[in-house]
């Protein structure tokens, strides 16, 4: 037994030593690079540790007062390691890939999370940042909010009518292109509701003839509103869109717009967004 003050004391030594160290190790200076993660960010309250972002961290309004790395597709090794990081986050869209080597390579922590278009992928980034930044707390009380409230929201469209949608991205020069299976949109329209009407036809996004248009016979064309603005205005994107004037979208002016980052981000915000858009969905339908 007298031994035991002893081991008590050595204990308690080593769980101060770890508790300093994991303290040591805190990031205190992130740069993340893309939007949800960066949502994801304020939504742990850990933005104190933010000195830069991509420019697709627009949500909320405080991340684009912060020093910007360029787009997250085309990101600058010197871009980034000017703001001196201890952790960069990225998804797996981020590149180039020699860029995210030469970070590593200059000694800071990446942190790598999915891009997957579901609730499990947004579920996957909480738990990752929660880790990268130590907020494990946080980061569980993130999560089963956003699963509670995912969860009303399929709830609630159970027994509802599901609209025939063709989501349009466009890409600046020539016709706008429809997304098929595998994108952000397809599974943003299954959240809400819808059926995406080219789910059939292809994988990611591609330009559809009239006549494919026109087989498809969408109830609802939903695009953002940028696309819509770079569209000129609802009249010039039917006029613009090949057969979409002899669509049932078409020919009763059905258009569905949202922001693009809520749309299709696929961060914290996915519950709000999914019934957004059902409601959305619902209004242009009856």
């Amino acid at each position: 037994m007298r031994f035991l003050p002893l081991l008590l004391g050595a204990f308690f030594s080593l769980i101060l030593s770890l508790s300093v160290q994991a303290e040591e190790h805190k990031p205190l200076r992130v740069v993340s690079v893309g939007g949800a993660l960066t949502e994801i960010v304020y939504a742990l309250q850990a933005d104190a540790y933010l000195v830069g972002v991509d420019t697709t961290s627009l949500y909320p309004e405080a991340a684009t007062k912060l020093p910007q790395v360029g787009y997250q597709r085309q990101l600058s090794a010197e871009g980034v390691l000017s703001l001196k990081p201890d952790l960069v986050l990225v998804t797996e869209e981020a590149g180039p890939p020699a860029v995210l080597e030469q970070i590593q390579a200059a000694g800071i922590q990446l942190v790598k999370l999915p891009s997957e278009y579901s609730a499990e992928g947004v579920m996957m980034k909480i738990q990752g940042v929660a880790d990268a930044l130590h907020k494990p707390a946080e980061g569980k009380q993130l999560s089963d909010a956003f699963m509670a409230d995912l969860a009303a929201v399929q709830a609630r469209l159970a027994h509802t009518e599901q609209p025939k949608v063709v989501f349009l991205l466009s890409m600046g020069k020539g016709s706008p292109m429809a997304a098929g299976r595998a994108t952000a949109a397809h599974a943003m329209i299954g959240l809400a509701g819808g059926q995406n009407a080219f789910a059939d036809t292809h994988t990611g996004y591609k330009p559809v003839s009239t006549e494919a248009m026109i087989a498809a016979n969408p109830d609802l064309l939903l695009v953002s509103k940028d696309t819509l603005t770079s569209l000129g205005g609802i009249d010039k994107a039917l006029n613009a869109i090949p057969g979409l004037k002899l669509t049932k979208a078409g020919k009763h002016r059905r258009i569905v717009t949202m922001e693009g980052l809520h749309l299709l981000g696929f961060g914290p915000r996915l519950p709000q967004a999914a019934a957004e858009l059902a409601t959305l969905f619902h209004t242009q339908s009856n």
